[in-house]
């Protein structure tokens, strides 16, 4: 997926989760947070960040910019992080019709349906292949980075536990069941899930993966403009 007019700023403060403080070519600005996520670790006062200029196609816009991506300084250097939070399912629909992500219990598909309710849940996406198999996949973006180890969540998200629960009751119904994570950033040596922010998830994501819901990981390549699914990482503690 690809951004229009990229413009590189200095990150001041956010003043709450919906938007953040930023210097644009020295002029303060205000710009729109598309990750409501709390980010503390990377939105750090001083750091590099990407916005997306809206000047010219506002429509019914108030913010002229959307924060976009962050730089954060790692031991391996700068580390550029995707922070937009509809990012994830854009490049997961992507990648499946281009057929780089597959559903374990799946061959080639001809449905890919976003947005599917499925008991008390709505999944990211609905899967049908060519024999009329069909599935359920949920997609979770990932920017928690700590030396090369990606993890999810970065804080408690008992909506993401329902949501494995209802996955692991789609796959007892018949149905091919899995759930991806989409790292929004390169260079990953492996995932884990985040028990330290939240013991629940990884618990319940180590009984989907006993149930036979599949668990991945995939990393990005990330540009100020661009993101696009390019490899699978190793999942570990699941």
């Amino acid at each position: 997926m690809r951004y229009e007019n990229i413009v590189e700023a200095k990150f001041i403060d956010r003043p709450n989760r919906f938007i953040a403080n930023v210097e644009v070519s020295g002029v303060r600005a205000v710009a729109h947070v598309k990750n409501t996520g709390r980010c503390k670790e990377l939105l750090v006062p001083g750091c590099t960040v990407y916005l997306e200029d809206f000047d010219g196609r506002m429509g019914t816009r108030k913010l002229r910019y959307s924060l976009i991506a962050v730089e954060k300084q790692t031991d391996r250097g700068p580390l550029l992080i995707n922070r937009d939070s509809q990012a994830p399912n854009k490049v997961a629909q992507e990648a499946l019709a281009a057929g780089l992500v597959n559903l374990p219990g799946l061959g080639k598909l001809k449905t890919i349906r976003p947005e599917t309710v499925y008991g008390d849940s709505r999944f990211d996406f609905y899967l049908e292949d060519e024999a009329g198999n069909k599935g359920f996949l949920e997609v979770k973006g990932c920017t928690l980075e700590d030396r090369g180890e990606a993890s999810f969540p970065d804080a408690p998200t008992e909506r993401g536990v329902k949501h494995i629960e209802e996955l692991i009751k789609a796959k007892q119904n018949g149905y091919a069941a899995g759930i991806l994570f989409v790292i929004q950033m390169a260079g990953m040596d492996h995932f884990i899930p985040a028990d330290d922010k939240h013991k629940a998830f990884g618990d319940a994501l180590r009984k989907a993966k006993a149930h036979g819901v599949s668990v991945t990981a995939m990393q990005c390549s990330v540009t100020p403009s661009t993101l696009e699914i390019t490899s699978p990482v190793e999942v570990r503690n699941v």
